[in-house]
């Protein structure tokens, strides 16, 4: 298949009239659109506005879906014990599927080809298997939280590290190595020092297992993890192992100078989530600094209950926008290093190889967008568009590994429209009491 159109290979690279030939899961050439015609003529060709990089959700969840919009106008702490994680302790496996299946369904409409997925506590063989039968690519963790935890989600250190290890066991590199795992304590605040130093340990056990947890994303959560440890979230997490080209930390807002050396010197992947950082009133995370010390960082959505949206294209204007405010400086974050935190740099802190650009034996990761808009017209700069102006449903074409599983704005590999109808069913009881699904089939 010649997939034609503007093609922005890179952050630094745009061939106006060019073509991606794609064989099988991967590409085989990128050039000029009448070269790639002449080479490989027996090709089916496919034309859009652009063509360009699939996106990278470098911190999602999935699984909160089915929250968009239930605690609003909420402190984090409060926002998240007294609403989001009794609305996760509450949910059955059936409707954990169904909520997974919705937030992937959600990227992949919207261009996002691969998440970093925080899941939760229980269920997460649910969100693993949405995950191959939509066909995503991911690297998902089950939740470990061991204290400060409500009902329904407070494990035993063990069991949680136990199960964990099941799920790596039978997950691990699956779907064609399309989803991987990433060992997931919550956050400090619900995770004891065993818990965290188990992490790192059980990671360390597996080729290509990484942590993926959050830190400093809140003052109150800071204050919290100092009068446990008598120490700050980032110097701590880094006590107990949880450092390093292996690990994405999630927000990492309020960093010390000396928390920010310690991310730089360990290599560690920092996730920027503008929206939530923002809707939460979170603070903001000083990005341009994490990049001058050469720092990893991707860009996430976070979860629909605090963004309200999984759609990464809305995310990259946020993401810039912010950091030239809060530097009043219209310089900070350009185009060019936004698409790079959506694309690149979220394949990297996913460990994912080959992936964030659009070049020969790559992995045809690969979106299409619509340019006959009003809002692309005149469109005098492709790169500046795709950060400053696109959103998700300009996504008309999504390729993941190879396989077309968005065409003409319709999901293939699965009803999107039986997943809707499954997710409106769902009666959320946000006192935290079971939840009742209804099967929209039945």
């Amino acid at each position: 298949m010649i997939l034609s159109g503007t093609v922005i290979v890179d952050s630094t690279t745009v061939i106006d009239d060019g073509g991606v030939v794609v064989t099988g899961s991967r590409i085989e050439a990128v050039g000029e659109r009448s070269a790639m015609r002449a080479e490989f003529p027996s090709h089916d060709e496919r034309q859009f506005g652009i063509v360009m990089p699939g996106l990278v959700g470098g911190h999602v969840h999935s699984v909160q879906s089915l929250g968009r919009g239930i605690a609003d106008d909420t402190e984090l702490l409060d926002w998240l014990f007294d609403h989001v994680l009794p609305m996760e302790a509450s949910l059955s496996a059936e409707e954990m599927r169904v909520a997974a299946q919705l937030g992937y369904l959600e990227c992949l409409e919207s261009g996002t080809t691969t998440v970093i997925d925080h899941l939760s506590v229980s269920h997460a063989d649910e969100a693993f298997e949405a995950a191959g039968e939509l066909g995503i690519r991911g690297l998902l963790g089950k939740v470990l939280m061991d204290q400060r935890s409500p009902e329904g989600l407070r494990e035993d250190t063990e069991a949680g590290l136990a199960e964990s290890r099941r799920l790596i066991e039978r997950y691990h590199r699956s779907f064609d190595d399309r989803i991987r795992y990433a060992v997931t304590p919550r956050f400090a605040v619900s995770c004891s020092e065993a818990c965290l130093r188990g992490a790192r340990e059980l990671a360390d056990q597996y080729e290509n297992v990484r942590i993926h947890t959050h830190a400093s994303e809140n003052q109150s959560e800071i204050e919290t993890v100092q009068e446990d440890t008598g120490m700050r979230n980032v110097e701590w997490l880094h006590e107990v192992g949880l450092t390093g080209e292996d690990v994405i930390l999630a927000h990492c807002v309020w960093t010390s100078e000396d928390e920010r050396q310690l991310l730089a010197e360990t290599n560690t992947n920092v996730t920027h989530c503008p929206s939530s950082n923002m809707k939460l009133a979170s603070g903001i995370a000083p990005i341009e600094e994490y990049l001058e010390r050469d720092i990893t960082v991707a860009l996430g959505n976070d979860g629909p209950p605090c963004n309200n949206t999984l759609d990464g294209l809305t995310e990259m204007k946020q993401a810039s926008l912010l950091q030239k405010v809060d530097a009043l400086d219209p310089t900070a974050t350009p185009a060019p290093t936004i698409f790079e935190m959506a694309t690149i740099n979220g394949a990297r802190a996913a460990g994912f190889e080959k992936l964030g650009a659009l070049r020969p034996g790559w992995n045809a990761d690969i979106i299409g967008l619509e340019t006959e808009l009003t809002r692309a017209t005149p469109l005098h700069d492709p790169l500046s568009h795709v950060v400053f102006a696109a959103h998700g449903d300009d996504v008309v074409f999504t390729m993941v590994d190879g396989e077309v599983v968005v065409d003409d704005g319709e999901l293939t590999t699965a009803d999107a429209a039986t997943i809707r109808e499954q997710a409106r069913s769902i009666e959320l009881d946000l006192e935290g009491a079971h939840t009742t699904a209804q099967n929209a089939q039945s």
